[in-house]
């Protein structure tokens, strides 16, 4: 648990949940512990009555849901006597494997696709001084050469393939359990690489004190609560964008392509765990287009103060829609994991805004004309 009352990271609070020990050197930056924000005027817009909730993960250290995992992966490579971390990445796991290597003094390298990462990531990895390898390829070929690096450098992988990261973001789950008392009845989640829709499901199973067949990830190296903290677990529902929807399409894409970044990925390195998931929760898949994910990305924050980067509008999009159609049925209490924060794509946000700034005179009346024609 946290020592006192400061807040010291996910892996110090669930330390009972994870793969750790009393001598664990833990590589953490204070990830976890996201809001856990309750909509107040979108359900009321659709005309539903839904308790609909979103999980916050843009306030993460690094502004992503993938510090959770990074925490506990670069603590299991420092531990194990690793000097380098390898990732592919589409911006967020660079951006996290980067600023975790740079706390525990080790490096990282990083292989992104060339112009397809949003400059808001690029920028974190480079100024955090990871080695950054820019490839002629999309985030498919990275995932392809970092598997076949690691085969002849002492370096270790720190994408959702290393069993740890899943680890570390099935805490996400445990900390909406103990907030809300309970698992919400649906959970809704962007789907790229697959990893987050599985690591949730392992936390939620474990909350419950079942077994699942995602735990073998762990080679039975995650420690399960003696009770249920709860008896019930969740719907799980992932929402694809159109453009790189293999979940939807019953086999990989092989040339992704979406405004939404972060999940433009056509080969899911964790693709047989999610249709566990799917398959075990009583959950589905869906896809939503460029359209609906900026279109939701923008209700946000024009009618709720928040600002998510476009990958992780896709789940309140299709949550939404599914609301919407009474796939989700009125009364049920849903939580919609937004992965990134705004700030890691500024360019597509600017683009979606209405008419250009305003540029006036230094002077009282200028301003006070433009204030007062806009209220008029």
């Amino acid at each position: 648990m946290s020592t006192g009352s400061r807040y010291t990271g996910l892996i110090e609070h669930y330390r009972d949940h994870l793969p750790v020990s009393d001598d664990t050197r833990v590589i953490s930056l204070g990830e976890g512990n996201t809001p856990l924000i309750r909509l107040e005027n979108i359900p009321s817009e659709i005309g539903r009555d839904v308790d609909l909730y979103i999980k916050y993960e843009g306030l993460n250290p690094t502004g992503s849901f993938k510090d959770r995992g990074m925490t506990m992966a670069v603590t299991r490579a420092v531990e194990e006597g690793s000097r380098a971390v390898l990732c592919a990445s589409t911006g967020n796991t660079s951006a996290a494997a980067a600023a975790y290597a740079a706390r525990a003094g080790i490096t990282a390298f990083v292989l992104i696709p060339e112009g397809k990462i949003a400059l808001g990531k690029l920028a974190q990895a480079m100024i955090h001084g990871a080695v950054v390898i820019q490839i002629r390829g999309n985030f498919d070929d990275g995932m392809r050469l970092v598997k076949e690096v690691a085969e002849h450098a002492p370096v270790i992988i720190v994408n959702s393939i290393n069993p740890y990261r899943l680890q570390g973001q099935k805490t996400a789950a445990f900390e909406i359990v103990d907030e809300l008392g309970q698992p919400p009845d649906f959970h809704c989640l962007p789907v790229g690489n697959a990893g987050n829709i599985t690591a949730h499901w392992i936390g939620y199973s474990e909350y419950a004190g079942m077994s699942t067949q995602a735990c073998a990830f762990c080679g039975g190296d995650c420690k399960h609560p003696c009770t249920a903290v709860s008896d019930k677990r969740p719907v799980m529902v992932g929402y694809q964008a159109a453009g790189a929807a293999p979940f939807m399409r019953g086999a990989m894409v092989d040339h992704p392509d979406t405004v939404a970044t972060a999940i433009r990925i056509g080969h899911p390195q964790s693709w047989d765990q999610a249709w566990k998931v799917r398959e075990e929760s009583g959950g589905w898949f869906d896809e939503c287009t460029d359209e609906e994910i900026l279109a939701a990305q923008k209700l946000l924050t024009s009618r709720e103060g928040i600002f998510c980067e476009p990958a992780s509008a896709t789940s309140v999009a299709g949550a939404l829609r599914d609301i919407r159609a009474g796939k989700i049925p009125e009364g049920s209490r849903v939580v919609c994991t937004l992965t990134g924060h705004g700030l890691k794509d500024p360019d597509t946000a600017i683009k979606q805004c209405e008419g250009d700034m305003l540029t006036v005179d230094a002077e009282l009346d200028a301003v006070k004309h433009v204030i007062l024609d806009h209220l008029a």
